[in-house]
């Protein structure tokens, strides 16, 4: 099976997924999304085939998404994807993608309906 994880190594929640997958007997495609961010049309599919909304799939913790006004609900999708695709430390994470769907991973067990 072809397991891909957008992984944030800081990031505990996204560590606890990592793992989960190996512990199924799966070596997972491991991208870096802060370094490596997937491109806008990639993302906007990987949020539609979760059943995620744009807002629900950026972080929405930190000093970044207060000091860029991110909380102003009157902000479109397109404006959330742009601060998405120049901070990349917004996309929330991590997002795994298998032939069985697309999830974000919070909590980490959510990775399982996919494996």
């Amino acid at each position: 099976m072809s397991v891909t994880i957008y992984h944030n190594n800081a990031c505990g929640t996204s560590r606890k997924t990592l793992e989960a997958i190996r512990a199924s007997g799966v070596e997972p495609e491991i991208i870096d999304y802060v370094k490596n961010p997937p491109t806008r049309a990639a993302l906007q599919k990987m949020i539609a085939k979760a059943g995620l909304t744009v807002r629900q799939a950026m972080r929405n913790k930190g000093d970044l998404y207060v000091e860029l006004g991110l909380a102003d609900t009157a902000l479109s999708d397109d404006a959330l994807l742009d601060a998405m695709m120049a901070h990349p430390i917004l996309i929330e994470r991590p997002f795994v993608v298998t032939a069985k769907g697309v999830r974000l991973c919070r909590p980490s067990e959510l990775v399982q309906e996919i494996l």
